[in-house]
């Protein structure tokens, strides 16, 4: 007979560890089910207990802190005192799947070379979350562990994940905690204190940029966004190359690896070393398999997921280049001015003297204040209808699509960081068969312009602002924080984003006494070089 104990085991507690070893020692017969009913005289001794690791492939994140093999190390230690022999076996998240406990098992037979062929006739499973349903399903009987009662949801005592959130928000003390010591199984107790895991829950519990799983945005299309990112990798290298300086190499905000693909191929950079730095889940398990596929030659290129804004990423005066591309704006719109800031800090503390910070990014307009007078095409699509609610991304996609310049500005100025409360003001000051005049802020002028056509990511794309520091801005912020600014740095037009996104649909005046006048479009993104100097 086997015990499968299926779940994320992030960390493992002394009562789990005595009801195992219970019912190992006293046998099944006289234990009860999830459902109240004795198991009797069914089923035989225990021969092996087999720890189904679920989300294996998942780590360094709220809802998975620990990757697989320290997760495999503490399950080692916390079963060499049980009278059985222990297995353990990594489950990959798939995703919502609702025969899971049937992939599970068949998992667990292939990666058991066919050594556990788990069955209700002889596995008993041991479960006390509602994964237990997907088990019965399948005829299993479930002992409940903590659950003391289905209906009501009660337990008999706090379950590992309320610990793990306990110690997330208990600060340094959590070592002496009298509770943690208590409930905490010194397997994990001694696995947290040497690796400081304890110290990396409460970062990325308290970080709040990224999801529990490890993302910035739960609304963006990683197929697409993965293809917009290798589209344009060649341009976004060409621009920053010359500005590399061999060593260690970092990219913040790595996507999918291209940036440091394109520079593995550099003679000048063939002694570097490369660290990929991506926080979201999606694009982190891409560049594994990309690394694992061979396709940046350099055997000497690390990926790990980390949020370069709670912390150092680096060591600190280590690195001599470090990128970032269409990365910082996102730090603005999705946490603080604070956070920016502190990224900002955080990257000077990583660069070795003589380091440079390579930032890409879009910019907002020198005189974001002025108000302009914004016309609009309105024969490019439908002038009505723009206000519907849709839930699909593909069909919100088309249906933005169908609308014209101007009805699509409407939706925009609904949309925009409309969560965060920050309306966008605007007016309309006249309105013709074929185009409309509105007068607003350049700033938000150039907000509307440079995302209307981002209708795959629309949800996503409302929550991020793209000018909100001038040029002048991020020089003064900057040289706070200690760096030095390269005369190559400078702000730009995108010419190609002038040609085929605004020419024909969006025209910029602005008004004078002797009325109208045409305004050239601002600049749209800036390349920022600065660099960490002896004082």
């Amino acid at each position: 007979m086997y015990l499968l104990f299926p779940g994320r085991h992030q960390l493992l507690t002394n009562f789990q560890f005595n009801y195992l070893y219970r019912i190992i020692q006293a046998g099944l017969s006289q234990e009860t089910d999830a459902n109240g009913q004795l198991l009797g005289n069914d089923f035989g001794p225990i021969d092996a207990i087999i720890f189904a690791v679920t989300s294996a492939n998942h780590s360094h994140t709220r809802r998975n802190p620990l990757p697989f093999h320290l997760r495999v190390l503490q399950l080692e230690d916390f079963s060499d005192d049980l009278p059985v022999p222990a297995y353990m076996y990594g489950i990959d998240e798939v995703g919502v799947l609702e025969n899971f406990a049937d992939y599970t098992i068949k998992r667990i037979r292939h990666e058991s070379d066919g050594m556990f062929d788990l069955t209700p006739q002889n596995t008993v499973v041991v479960c006390s979350t509602p994964v237990m349903n997907m088990y019965e399903k399948l005829d299993f009987r479930v002992l409940p562990a903590e659950l003391l009662d289905r209906q009501t949801q009660q337990f008999v005592t706090g379950l590992p994940w309320d610990l793990v959130e306990y110690i997330a928000k208990a600060g340094d003390a959590w070592l002496t905690d009298r509770y943690v010591l208590e409930h905490m199984h010194p397997a994990s107790y001694s696995l947290w204190k040497k690796y400081k895991l304890g110290e990396k829950v409460q970062m990325l519990f308290r970080d709040r940029i990224i999801s529990d799983d490890g993302d910035i945005t739960t609304t963006r299309d990683y197929n697409s966004y993965v293809r917009q990112m290798d589209d344009i990798a060649e341009l976004k290298f060409k621009e920053t190359a010359p500005y590399i300086r061999p060593g260690r190499i970092g990219d913040i905000g790595c996507a999918v690896g291209s940036w440091i693909r394109l520079a593995c191929q550099q003679d000048l950079l063939h002694e570097s070393d490369f660290y990929g730095i991506e926080v979201a889940r999606h694009l982190f398990d891409i560049c594994q398999q990309r690394k694992h596929n061979g396709e940046f030659g350099n055997p000497f290129v690390f990926f790990a997921q980390k949020n370069a804004v709670t912390g150092l990423v680096y060591e600190k005066n280590s690195m001599h280049t470090i990128n970032t591309s269409s990365l910082t704006h996102e730090i603005e719109s999705y946490g603080s001015r604070e956070d920016l800031l502190t990224f900002i800090r955080n990257r000077y503390e990583e660069l070795a003297t003589g380091g440079i910070w390579i930032n890409r990014d879009v910019v907002g307009p020198d005189n974001p204040d002025e108000e302009v007078v914004l016309v609009l095409t309105k024969e490019d699509g439908r002038n009505d209808d723009w206000e519907r609610e849709i839930t699909n991304r593909d069909e919100l996609s088309a249906y933005l699509q169908g609308l014209s310049t101007y009805a699509r500005f409407l939706r925009f100025a609904r949309d925009f960081r409309h969560k965060e409360n920050e309306a966008l003001h605007y007016e309309l000051l006249s309105t013709e068969e074929h185009k409309s005049n509105l007068q607003l802020s350049l700033r938000n002028a150039m907000e509307f312009l440079l995302k209307k056509d981002y209708t795959d990511n629309w949800q996503s794309e409302m929550h991020e602002k793209f000018c909100f520091w001038t040029y002048a801005d991020w020089e003064k912020e900057m040289s706070k924080a200690g760096f030095s600014i390269l005369p190559q740095s400078h702000a730009y037009q995108n010419d190609w984003i002038v040609k085929n996104r605004f020419t024909g649909k969006a025209e910029l005046f602005s008004k004078t006494t002797d009325g109208l006048k045409p305004l050239d479009f601002p600049v749209t993104h800036m390349l920022f070089l600065a660099e960490k100097r002896i004082l």
